[in-house]
């Protein structure tokens, strides 16, 4: 091994993972309620970093992957399938208050201690280094095999939270929490790719230290920005706790039997009044806001418009802000388009035309040139 490129890959990647550490352990957030499971959440991966940074302070001091190769394999596994447990926790929480519960907890120590104890069997009671190498696969395929499974039930809770934002608001509130899923299809592939590069001859090890850098960075900066948002998120989320699970636009027992519900004739007439009174632009509908308007349950509105319209409620006001826009840039050819973002009800400019190019495949200026050409 290049005893050199060893050490300074271990001493630059050190100190990084003890400043993100502490820093995501001991810095403050904002002094309120609604910020306690960030809070526990980013403690979570602090400790989880700090863990990581533990296991190269062992290799940085005590070289011990010259001494032991073996070892040094069974140590980094036992490490990294704590850290599995750390991170897969510290986001859920993000996304299920819930999910933390002293069960769970005591379930995952207990897989973390049978783990551990295989490593050291393998260990001290194997003396025949090809069965050490064997084990070591195996214990290497049960590692990435509890990630892979920690990582699906994750994406499927992502990916519930996502289908409620697009039934429940208008704005993309799920932009905001977009950076979990990148960041779990990340960890799926860094997670794999640890627990193989362990395995690297001694004189490349070097990289499997270094690679770690870039995943920790985003990780980090992720965190620190989300704070920015963590507080709109967590809000939408306690809201809307007790929304109806919808798997799919049109699912709904009655419509599968092609019989309207009794209360979709009187939700029609609500809605047509509603539209053509352009209630849709008001900035931040939410379905919450709609049902007490029309003084019925949000599960018959939120039925409907996945039934009657094939869409999700965000969808279906996105449509009508366009169709509004679209009128406005027929009727006034010289308006800015940032007032004609504003007038129609979206968030924002860059909003406004990532969903007008989603929905007619061109930008609005590119569109309203064309109709211009045509008329």
């Amino acid at each position: 091994m290049d005893q050199s490129l060893y050490s300074q890959s271990l001493q630059i990647a050190l100190p990084l993972m003890l400043f993100f550490g502490f820093h995501m352990l001991l810095s403050r957030t904002p002094d309120k309620k609604v910020f306690c499971n960030y809070l526990l959440s980013r403690r979570l991966m602090g400790v989880a970093l700090l863990i990581l940074a533990a296991n190269y302070s062992v290799h940085l001091f005590t070289a011990i992957r010259l001494r032991n190769v073996n070892a040094t394999i069974l140590m980094n596994l036992s490490t990294y399938f704590l850290c599995y447990w750390l991170f897969y926790s510290a986001m859920m929480i993000l996304l299920d208050k819930r999910h933390v519960t002293l069960g769970r907890f005591l379930r995952h120590l207990a897989l973390w201690v049978a783990f551990s104890v295989s490593t050291c069997v393998v260990l001290f009671l194997f003396d025949n280094v090809l069965v050490q190498v064997w084990c070591m696969a195996a214990l290497a395929a049960w590692l990435v095999g509890y990630g892979v499974f920690l990582s699906v039930h994750l994406l499927r809770t992502y990916s519930y939270a996502i289908k409620m934002f697009e039934n429940t608001y208008s704005d993309d509130i799920s932009q905001y929490i977009r950076w979990l899923s990148i960041f779990t299809y990340w960890a799926i592939g860094f997670g794999v790719s640890c627990g193989l590069l362990t395995f690297l001859p001694d004189k490349y090890i070097f990289i499997w230290i270094l690679s770690s850098i870039p995943f920790y960075i985003y990780l980090y900066c992720c965190y620190q920005n989300y704070i920015l948002f963590y507080e709109k998120v967590e809000k939408a989320f306690l809201k809307d706790v007790d929304m109806p699970k919808v798997s799919k636009a049109g699912d709904s027992v009655n419509a599968n039997k092609g019989i309207p519900p009794s209360y979709y004739h009187e939700i029609g007439m609500r809605i047509s009044d509603w539209i053509e009174k352009e209630g849709y632009r008001k900035p931040g509908i939410s379905l919450i806001e709609l049902s007490t308007l029309f003084c019925t349950n949000r599960t018959y509105i939120s039925t409907y418009i996945n039934t009657v319209y094939n869409m999700s409620f965000r969808d279906w006001i996105s449509s009508l802000r366009i169709e509004y826009a679209k009128r406005l840039m027929k009727r006034h050819s010289d308006m800015k388009m940032n007032d004609i973002s504003e007038m129609s009800g979206f968030a924002s400019l860059n909003h406004f035309i990532r969903i007008f190019k989603a929905k007619e495949g061109s930008s609005p200026a590119k569109w309203r040139e064309a109709e211009k050409i045509t008329t």
